[in-house]
């Protein structure tokens, strides 16, 4: 690889833009620079009014609603918007990328997004991303500079990317506090599907239920507990966002929904033909294994 494509700089001396300032752009900058990682830290916005909230909560150093004015000397872009958009955003910035700038991107399908960036011009260093974290709120007013604290930050590096990017988006994520994975992107996509797109879909579906009761009878949201708002809190996720995620990842998702439909139908046989033992047989198992997960960590 010719040495004018390398990334040339460490971290602590690049200039970082980040493009969108919501939840995880917000808070990745915000991260960056509350611990000084990196020498400047810029956002790009659509909305004007987010800059004046940026620069007073302390978020960048500088921002802008022009893109190519954000990005044009950068040395690292990161890409922090729903898929969709970073789709149709990769091939606009390569024309303003400085040779060596890493353009990373942090949403959450890949393969969609490695295959985009495959067309970028040999002078940029690509490489996917997706830190395991967030909220169901969503933009600026959201961001936490502890967000990344203890998540996993998952890689997907081309076969084109250079080991100093690879080395320098590693860096990046162990300094905002997460843990660098690397992964192939189609396997990423497969293993988010069942861990986080799918308790997407069954906290829409335990809404619409609830929805569909509650129509009939006004009681239940009186009754309506921490299980409920526990697990329903996804539901109020932001549909826009999520409908990106569900439509770049459509083949994991379906295979992921099937799964889980095969697996109430099991339940509700059992429960339908009231046998407890063979109920408790397929519960026991479950409840041992999710009770030994995250200590220590997330619950």
């Amino acid at each position: 690889m010719a040495a004018e494509t390398e990334p040339p700089f460490a971290l602590r001396g690049a200039d970082v833009t980040i493009v969108g300032l919501g939840l995880i752009g917000g808070s990745l900058a915000w991260a960056l620079r509350e611990r000084q990682l990196c020498r400047h830290v810029n956002g790009v916005t659509r909305r004007p009014e987010s800059i004046g909230e940026a620069l007073e909560r302390g978020v960048v150093d500088w921002a802008t609603t022009d893109l190519a004015a954000g990005v044009g000397g950068a040395d690292i872009v990161v890409l922090a918007a729903p898929v969709r958009t970073i789709l149709r955003q990769i091939p606009l910035v390569a024309t303003w990328l400085k040779p060596g700038c890493v353009l990373l991107d942090v949403g959450s399908t890949k393969e969609a997004v490695v295959a985009a960036m495959a067309l970028l011009p040999s002078h940029v260093q690509p490489i996917g991303g997706h830190p395991m974290c967030g909220k169901e709120k969503n933009g600026l007013a959201a961001a936490d500079p502890a967000l990344f604290e203890g998540a996993p930050f998952v890689l997907t590096p081309l076969t084109r990317t250079a080991p100093e990017a690879v080395a320098l988006a590693e860096e990046m994520a162990r300094g905002i506090g997460a843990h660098p994975m690397i992964l192939e992107p189609g396997r990423h996509d497969r293993l988010v599907a069942a861990v986080s797109h799918l308790p997407y879909l069954l906290s829409a579906a335990l809404m619409s239920v609830a929805l569909q009761v509650g129509g009939t009878d006004e009681a239940l949201w009186a009754l309506a507990a921490s299980g409920f708002r526990d697990t329903s809190r996804l539901a109020a996720s932001d549909v826009q966002m999520m409908a990106d995620i569900l439509l770049t990842n459509r083949q994991a998702v379906g295979e992921m929904a099937q799964r889980c439909s095969a697996a109430l139908e099991r339940l509700a046989a059992l429960i339908a033909r009231d046998d407890e033992v063979a109920l408790k047989a397929t519960l026991s198992p479950l409840q041992a294994q999710r009770g030994g997960m995250f200590q220590g960590g997330r619950s």
